[in-house]
């Protein structure tokens, strides 16, 4: 096998394994009004996007959303179909695409350490999936974005304990097994853990 198939089967068996880490992470899920349950699963897309960087963690994000589109129950509390993606979490799902790849340009901007893996999860993992959830959920439930944000906030506890975890799993994998990692340009610097 030539070096470049190679690292073509390293990054697709990477990606898998993400998407079956968010799918897995769905599994606990806490129902809440609003349609909008407490899951995991975007535990999963932050640390996909600080690990697989801002190339391959939106493809296991889009996998996991393909395999929900064509009906598997990969999502929270075992939800698939086209469905829910014109659903109240819709706006959330799409906005894992785009924050696990904010989550990744800056974790892996320069070397990766623990206050750049835990801005770059705020910014993606919390600021960039509400900015695209909460507007949608507002709309397909037909609700005033004020009072939509307001009770976006009961996640909001929940999802800085998931910030805390994802940063101190990122680093202790970094030091503890580099290759995890995407591989990074030459023109980067080494990745390190600080």
């Amino acid at each position: 096998m030539t070096p470049h198939r190679t690292e073509i089967g390293r990054d697709l068996a990477r990606i898998a394994v993400f998407a079956a880490l968010i799918v897995v992470l769905g599994t606990v899920t806490i129902p809440i009004p609003g349609g909008v349950p407490i899951t995991a699963q975007t535990l999963g897309v932050m640390l996909a996007g600080a690990v697989l960087g801002p190339r391959r963690a939106p493809l296991a994000v889009a996998l996991v959303l393909v395999l929900a589109a064509v009906g598997l129950p990969v999502l929270a509390g075992g939800r698939g179909g086209l469905g829910v993606l014109v659903g109240p979490t819709a706006g959330y799902l799409i906005g894992w695409v785009f924050g696990a790849i904010v989550i990744g340009l800056i974790v892996h901007a320069d070397r990766i350490t623990w206050w750049r893996t835990a801005l770059g999860v705020v910014a993606g993992g919390i600021a960039v999936v509400y900015a695209f959830g909460i507007p949608v959920q507002a709309l397909v439930l037909g609700m005033d974005l004020a009072p939509t944000a307001l009770s976006s906030l009961a996640f909001l506890p929940g999802d800085v304990l998931k910030v805390a975890a994802a940063t101190a799993l990122v680093v202790a994998l970094r030091r503890a097994y580099p290759p995890a990692f995407a591989a990074r340009s030459a023109t980067t610097a080494p990745a390190r853990a600080v």
